[in-house]
């Protein structure tokens, strides 16, 4: 059984999902592909311990703190493909990024293939299920471009500012499907 739950963030409302003891999701209100990939419909739960857990990292993340990832029981739904990007993104630093290319990089040579399709990456970083915990926002396009956040390149930015990220030579997109 999967439950969800609210938390009001300084982007939005969130919505957090969990399968009684693993955070399996985590969308803002109008996010591409939210709730994509749950197996079931989610019964809507405010008294589970992991919520609780949840929500006050996310209180710390809020705050400006630099909660570990490591804190909290992640289990997100995906393929291999997928799980092997989010793992990666899992590793990029509090305030920092990593392009697309940089994370094909590291799945070909874990791989031990010449290379991969940034492409493909893209994909499955859109698609990560929980999102600012496992943080997609820190990924950029090549040439510095902001692109890419399922949850919009507002969000995004308020983000990395939050983080106290440098983001002088980035920039937003004027058009796509990211703003």
């Amino acid at each position: 059984m999967y439950c969800s739950t609210t938390y009001p963030s300084p982007i939005g409302t969130c919505t957090l999902a969990c399968d009684g003891k693993n955070i399996v999701g985590l969308w803002l209100a109008e996010q591409k592909y939210f709730g994509a990939g749950m197996p079931e419909e989610m019964t809507e739960r405010n008294d589970i311990p992991i919520f609780n857990a949840a929500k006050k990292w996310l209180d710390r993340y809020f705050s400006g703190k630099m909660p570990a990832i490591s804190e909290l029981p992640l289990a997100p739904i995906g393929s291999a493909f997928r799980q092997s990007v989010w793992n990666i993104l899992r590793e990029i630093p509090y305030g920092k990024f990593m392009t697309y290319g940089g994370i094909a990089k590291k799945i070909a040579a874990a791989a031990g293939r010449e290379n991969m399709s940034s492409q493909a990456v893209g994909g499955a970083v859109g698609h990560n299920p929980i999102s600012i915990i496992i943080p997609c926002h820190r990924v950029i396009g090549s040439n510095g471009n902001l692109t890419g956040y399922a949850g919009g390149i507002k969000a995004k930015i308020k983000l990395l500012e939050l983080e106290n990220a440098d983001l002088s030579g980035l920039f937003a997109p004027k058009k796509g499907t990211a703003l």
